[in-house]
C-alpha cells in the first residue's frame, strides 16, 4: 500500500548549508521525502494529509564525530578512573545510557574514538547479532599509539619489532575505521605548548595506503604543527582536536579538503567544571586555548575547509548528546551561520562518516528528522528541547531505546 504524507514546516534547514527556507510542504510517500517545495508554489494537499508544524523548524539529525561512550564525561576523577579499569558487564549499561542520551538530544549517528578494551566494539557487534539500535554507531575498537606516548586509555600501542601497518593489517577486529594519536595532550597550564609528533610521515603513508585499500578511513588525533601537518601530507581522512595547527595547515587542509573536528567545547568544559583548588590547571590558559581554537575555525570557514561536528563527549564535563548544541553555538561565535553550523552537524558529518542516509533533507532520503519548536532566531539553544524526532516519517517515542 502507497502511503503518501505531508509535513508543512515553518522553517526548514537541510542541512546542505543553504539559507534557512520558510513555509516549507515536505511530501514523504513510504519513508522516503519525495517532495521538499514552498507550501504557496505547490497545489494545497489533502488537509487530513498534512502535519501541521507551521510554528516549528525542521532540520536533519545530528552527527556527532568523535566521541568516546566507555566514558560518562563525569567530573568526578574516582568515576573517571573506574570506567578505564571497568569490566564489559559493568560498562554494557552504561554505553547504552550514552547512546540514549545522543538519540534523546536528536544525535542519530556517532563515531566513537576508541577505548582501551575495546568494549564499545563488542557492544556493537552484540548489538548487531541481537537488536537494532536508533543510533548508527561507527567504531574504532582500540586507538593506536606509540609505546610509551599518550593514549594508552583509548587504545594500545605498537610492540617493539612491529611496524604500524603490519599491527593494522594484523588486527582481525571488525572495525569501522582506525583511529590513531599522533601527539600529545593539550597543555592546561602553559600556552600553546605542543608535543612531537608520534609516527613518521612514512610509517602514516603506509597505514594509510593499507587502510584505504581496505576500504576505510584513517582519524587522526593531532595537535600542533608538525603532527597536524605529517598527517595531512600522509592522506589521513580527518584531524581531530587540531589545536594550535596554525594557518598552513588550515591551507593545506582546505586544499586537500580534509575534514577537521576541531572538538572546541572540550576545552570551554575544561574552565567550566575547574576546580578552585586545582593548581595543575590555569584557568586562563584553558580560556586562551579555547579563544584560539575559534579563531582556527573562523579562519577554517574562510579558508574553505570542511569542518564536521565532535564533541569529544566522554571528557571531562563533555556529556553525551546534550554537547553537540554547546558545540555548534562555538562554531557560530567563531562565525558560521547557524545553517553552517547545521551543516557541520549534520551533512559534513554523515559524509565523513559515509551515511548516505541520513545528513541532508531532499527528495530520495530517508524522512529522518528533528523538530524544534522554535523560530531560527531561537536556534541552537531550543535544540536542546526538542518537539519530536522522526523516523521514516513517523514521529517516534523519544523515550525508546532499547537497553538489554
Amino acid at each position: 500500500m502507497c502511503e503518501i504524507n505531508h509535513i508543512k514546516a515553518g522553517w526548514l534547514i537541510d542541512g546542505s548549508g543553504s539559507p534557512v527556507q520558510k513555509q516549507m510542504l515536505l511530501t514523504i510517500k513510504n519513508g522516503i521525502f519525495t517532495g521538499v517545495d514552498r507550501f504557496a508554489e505547490v497545489n494545497s494537499p489533502d488537509p487530513a494529509s498534512i502535519t501541521d508544524l507551521s510554528l516549528c523548524t525542521i532540520l536533519p539529525p545530528f552527527v556527532d564525530c568523535h566521541v568516546h561512550l566507555c566514558m560518562s564525561g563525569s567530573t568526578d576523577q574516582r568515576v573517571r578512573k573506574q570506567q578505564l579499569t571497568a569490566e564489559y558487564n559493568d560498562l554494557r549499561p552504561r554505553i547504552a545510557q550514552h547512546l540514549h542520551d545522543h538519540f534523546s538530544h536528536g544525535v542519530l549517528a556517532v563515531r566513537d574514538g576508541g577505548d582501551r578494551q575495546g568494549h564499545v566494539l563488542r557492544y556493537k557487534n552484540e548489538a548487531t547479532e541481537v537488536r537494532k539500535e536508533p543510533v548508527f554507531l561507527k567504531v574504532a575498537g582500540r586507538a593506536w599509539h606509540k609505546k610509551g606516548r599518550y593514549g594508552h586509555f583509548i587504545g594500545r600501542s605498537l610492540n617493539d619489532t612491529e611496524t604500524l601497518a603490519a599491527a593494522c593489517l594484523r588486527d582481525n577486529e571488525a572495525i569501522d575505521h582506525i583511529k590513531l594519536v599522533n601527539s600529545g595532550l593539550n597543555s592546561l597550564s602553559v600556552f600553546g605548548q605542543e608535543t612531537s609528533p608520534q609516527f613518521s610521515l612514512d610509517e602514516l603513508k603506509e597505514l594509510v595506503t593499507h587502510v584505504h585499500q581496505r576500504g576505510k578511513k584513517v582519524m587522526v588525533h593531532a595537535n600542533g604543527q608538525l603532527p597536524v601537518r605529517l598527517a595531512l601530507q600522509a592522506g589521513c581522512d580527518s584531524i581531530e582536536h587540531g589545536f594550535f595547527m596554525g594557518k598552513e595547515n588550515l591551507k593545506l587542509m582546505a586544499e586537500l579538503q580534509t575534514t577537521w573536528v576541531p572538538t572546541a567545547f572540550t576545552m570551554k568544559a575544561y574552565a567550566d567544571t575547574l576546580e578552585p583548588n586545582d593548581t595543575q590547571i590555569d584557568r586562563g590558559v584553558v580560556k586562551k586555548n579555547l579563544y584560539h581554537q575559534l579563531e582556527q575555525i573562523a579562519l577554517a570557514r574562510e579558508l574553505g575547509v570542511p569542518i564536521a561536528l565532535g564533541t569529544d563527549a566522554g571528557s571531562k564535563g563533555v556529556l553525551h548528546g546534550e554537547s553537540v548544541v554547546e558545540e555548534m553555538k562555538l562554531l557560530m561565535k567563531a562565525g558560521y551561520p547557524l545553517s553552517e553550523a547545521v551543516r557541520c552537524a549534520t551533512g559534513n558529518g554523515a559524509h565523513l562518516l559515509d551515511i548516505d542516509g541520513t545528513g541532508l533533507i531532499a527528495k530520495g532520503k530517508p524522512a529522518d528528522f528533528l523538530v524544534a519548536r522554535a523560530t531560527p532566531a531561537m536556534l541552537p539553544r531550543k535544540f536542546s528541547f526538542l518537539e519530536a524526532i522522526y523516523l521514516g516519517g513517523s514521529p517516534c517515542d523519544m523515550q525508546f531505546f532499547n537497553k538489554v
